[in-house]
């Protein structure tokens, strides 16, 4: 199953994507957040699309996240080691985590907003992992039931904020628009291995990221059982994976997105989204 939410943005409706054809699911009632996921949710939905039919919903409709807001995303740094090197990291002993706020969700083919003062604003994709029920303390050989889900994530990234400004990376991760999420959630299903999966990304038509999941250096198991040790996973909660070689910041020069650029990324199964960079206007 693929679910979508659509229309107004912070007034979408929901919804699933049949045969490439978008259908309104709102009757079903709710959200695609903490409680349709710990509620089986999943299973639910599937009986009621069953037996109803479903409003189709036209291909001119912009798309939201996939998922209600969840109460948090957690991001993993340096998780493949072409990127590490690229950036003149050594590759991590252990996960890298930071959390990215939650504010920063934006649609998968909205404009992404450079910062107010920002500039080396960068890109990166990366499959994200959404969370099917509460996980604490999961033992590595059960967590992929906790698994309710994958996604496309483009984690924008403010270099400056996240490495020249001392304190955390969570300050140039955070920005409003900087986690555009879909086009959809993609049930484990639809998915037959997760960790054999192509990600591209292009820069106004050149490609700049061209990696496989393959190339983790913490799999997906390791690493939900891994954040769960040091915080309670809820459901819909996402965990990002990383992003292999191909950023801004790993290029000699260095090249930094500006207002009018257009960034395009997918993954394998998980379709593909466009985003054009905007300059900040202040309200």
């Amino acid at each position: 199953m693929k679910l979508i939410r659509f229309g107004e943005a912070g007034k979408e409706k929901t919804g699933v994507l049949i045969n490439d054809r978008r259908y309104d699911t709102s009757a079903f009632g709710g959200d695609y957040d903490e409680k349709f996921f710990e509620t089986d949710g999943l299973n639910k939905l599937a009986a009621f699309i069953k037996s109803n039919d479903l409003p189709e919903v036209g291909d001119d409709v912009r798309l939201g996240c996939p998922l209600g807001r969840p109460s948090k995303i957690v991001c993993i740094g340096l998780n493949y080691v072409d990127h590490a090197r690229e950036t003149n990291a050594t590759p991590p002993s252990e996960p890298v985590i930071f959390i990215k706020s939650t504010t920063a969700i934006v649609g998968p083919n909205d404009n992404i907003v450079i910062p107010k003062n920002s500039i080396k604003t960068d890109w990166e994709v990366e499959l994200a992992v959404v969370i099917g029920k509460k996980a604490s303390y999961v033992d590595e050989g059960d967590a992929m039931d906790y698994v309710a889900g994958y996604v496309l994530h483009n984690d924008v990234s403010e270099r400056e904020f996240q490495l020249e400004r001392s304190g955390t990376w969570d300050k140039g991760k955070g920005c409003d628009t900087f986690a555009p999420i879909g086009p959809f959630m993609a049930t484990p299903d639809e998915i037959s291995d997760p960790h054999k999966l192509r990600l591209w990304l292009k820069l106004n038509g050149q490609i700049m990221q061209d990696g496989t999941t393959a190339n983790f250096i913490f799999n997906i198991p390791h690493l939900i059982s891994y954040t769960s040790q040091f915080m309670t996973l809820l459901p819909g909660d996402i965990i990002s994976t990383g992003t292999p070689a191909g950023v801004g910041l790993g290029m000699k020069p260095n090249i930094y997105l500006k207002p009018g650029d257009v960034v395009e990324l997918g993954i394998d199964g998980l379709g593909s989204a466009t985003q054009k960079l905007v300059a900040y206007a202040k309200d």
